[in-house]
């Protein structure tokens, strides 16, 4: 069974070893021990019930297969973006000009670097292991965090943003960086990366120019990429506009990824997501709805993969393995979204 939990210590070793299979460009998940220390210490806080929630927390998640008990891909949520340190992005705008003596009219893109989203809440460090890759896993992964909003809404701000890789070559190589960061800079692209993952952005305000970048000045395959998701990242891209995520001309500093924004009650899977009641059954059909369950308890926060029904007193039916490993309690409700279809037809159907 695949299970979604806040990560811990014991997750260390898997949790390099996603790092090292990641490949270029995710700067949320560097191959340093220390800064994976960091990231588990901020996910317990931000998990601590105990605590009112933190301007600025880090939900760090990872996805177990129960049967071999390793961790085989990871979600999170990051609240209060920029507060602590600026949160760039290149603003992709128009600039119109025009002169009455050539009777022209000219119209040109440009690059301006803004932190607009100051404040936001970001879904970020999405990552599933190659060979764990097939339908519906993948889904799960990302619409599990969708379930944590709705679980938790005084934890997460109004805006949720997502960054997607941009694209490189099968070399790992960005046009975009080729041809602007690495001007300005003067390092390679991996290098960047480690160094906003490791200590921060204060090196691109060193270094970066201030004004805008006229995108027509730039190299064809470099205005190509602008906006353009790696095509690992498309599935992602295509997933959460679906979820009505939309693209406002945002693109990462480094690569030009695209970025995407919702309002948090908007999301698909946030405003579809239902409350009910659980009951442990006998048997569960082969070919049983599957449903996204979330316990609803940040003490022992799970969210499952599993499959159910819902009976004809609207309660979801699910096997004794499914609640055990959900660990859920007795007499408490959970929370669901169907894998396809919205939960409310599903509960107006039963």
């Amino acid at each position: 069974m695949l299970i979604i939990r806040p990560c811990n210590e014991n997750d260390l070793d898997d949790l390099m070893h996603l790092s090292h299979t990641v490949g270029k460009g995710m700067t949320s998940m560097p191959a340093d021990e220390k800064a994976w220390h960091e990231k588990i210490a901020a996910s317990a806080k931000a998990f601590d019930y105990r605590q009112a929630p933190a301007p600025v927390s880090t939900y760090f998640m990872v996805l177990e297969d129960t049967d071999s008990g390793h961790v085989i891909g990871t979600t999170a949520i990051y609240t209060g973006v920029g507060l602590t340190q600026p949160f760039y992005s290149y603003k992709v705008s128009t600039l119109v000009s025009s002169s009455l003596d050539l009777s022209t009219l000219r119209s040109t893109r440009v690059l301006s670097m803004v932190n607009d989203y100051t404040g936001a809440t970001e879904i970020g460090s999405l990552y599933l292991l190659p060979e764990f890759r097939r339908p519906g896993v993948g889904q799960f992964l990302s619409r599990s965090r969708f379930l944590t909003f709705a679980d938790f809404p005084e934890r997460f701000g109004q805006q949720v943003i997502a960054e997607l890789r941009g694209w490189q070559d099968e070399k790992g190589h960005s046009p975009l960086w080729e041809h602007l960061g690495k001007k300005f800079f003067g390092i390679e692209f991996q290098e960047a990366v480690t160094i906003a993952a490791l200590r921060g952005s204060q090196f691109i305000s060193d270094m970066m120019p201030k004004y805008p970048i006229y995108i027509d000045l730039l190299p064809e395959d470099a205005q190509a990429v602008i906006g353009k998701p790696h095509d690992s990242s498309a599935p992602a891209l295509h997933m959460l506009k679906k979820e009505g995520f939309q693209f406002n001309g945002y693109v990462d500093l480094f690569d030009g990824g695209p970025s995407v924004q919702a309002e948090t009650s908007a999301i698909r899977s946030v405003a579809d997501s239902q409350q009910a009641a659980f009951r442990i059954v006998a048997n569960v059909p082969s070919d049983a709805q599957q449903f996204i369950v979330s316990n609803q308890d940040l003490a022992n926060y799970r969210c499952g993969l599993v499959a159910g029904y819902i009976d004809e007193h609207g309660t979801l039916c699910l096997s004794a393995d499914s609640a055990q490993h959900l660990a859920l309690h007795l007499h408490t409700p959970v929370r669901f979204i169907t894998m396809n279809g919205s939960a409310a037809a599903v509960k107006h159907a039963a």
